[in-house]
């Protein structure tokens, strides 16, 4: 695929071996690997804790490897591969007693402050 003033080009694809060892931009705790409109892919993986802070988009957690729970405002959810989590723009969120091996793909999408 070519890229032309108007569109630039967007992976098709991506593999979990490309994810585990793309560069994190300075600040960020997540590799972004696609990028299309409001749309971010990234590969997320934390070690230890979860220092996360509230996102101004919603966002899918797609879990690749790993097991734990998922705290979202007031609730708490148990979580392994194969799951797909939600959180809405704003919402306080993360990841607790996870497994050291935990790896995930995650999709922020929509406006900011979220969709209606």
């Amino acid at each position: 695929m070519t890229a032309s003033a108007k569109t630039k080009t967007v992976l098709l694809r991506a593999t979990l071996e490309e994810a585990r060892v793309a560069p994190f931009p300075p600040g960020r705790r997540s590799s972004l690997l696609m990028e299309h409109g409001t749309m971010q892919l990234r590969f997320y993986a934390p070690r230890g804790s979860d220092p996360q802070t509230p996102h101004d988009q919603d966002e899918l957690y797609v879990i690749a490897k790993g097991t734990g729970f998922f705290r979202c405002d007031a609730e708490r959810t148990k979580f392994g591969p194969g799951d797909v989590l939600y959180a809405g723009a704003g919402a306080v969120h993360r990841f607790e007693d996870f497994s050291d091996d935990l790896e995930m793909w995650v999709v922020f999408y929509g406006a900011k402050g979220g969709e209606a």
